[in-house]
């Protein structure tokens, strides 16, 4: 199962802006729809009681996309903790390899019943630590 996941995308015009290229939140949607993917993968159940909550989130733009250009999206674990981990994502040209933009979130595992922040989950855990030894 370890390996870098890889999602692409598929640049819309709706998704540019005035100047032409891809607008800013744009990008936050293309780093989500490939961590929904990844975790599609490594956590499939996800009917257990409870939820993983951005605590942190940024965005480096580092080039420029435009509509109809293909994208891909890595996404990797790079640290984890107690609660939380972090996940660090890559959005590139296809064609070219440059790097578009570089995400990094932090995530934590929140029980939605009590209102707090928990441990990971063990089977959680273990496909995270998969994931991070891969990297």
């Amino acid at each position: 199962m370890p390996y870098s996941h890889e999602v692409e995308i598929f640049v819309r015009l709706c998704e540019t802006d005035a100047i032409g290229h891809v607008n800013n939140t744009s990008h936050f949607r293309y780093f989500e729809e490939a961590r929904g993917k990844f975790f599609n993968v490594i956590y499939p159940d996800r009917s257990s009681s409870f939820n993983l909550i951005i605590a942190s989130i940024k965005c480096d733009y580092k080039q420029q996309a435009f509509a109809g250009q293909i994208l891909t999206v890595i996404t990797n674990i790079e640290r984890i903790g107690n609660k939380s981990f972090t996940v660090t994502q890559l959005l590139k040209s296809k064609d070219s390899q440059a790097i578009i933009a570089k995400s990094e979130l932090v995530l934590v595992c929140y029980d939605n019943l009590k209102g707090i922040s928990i441990p990971i989950p063990e089977q959680l855990r273990k496909n995270l630590e998969i994931q991070l030894s891969y990297n």
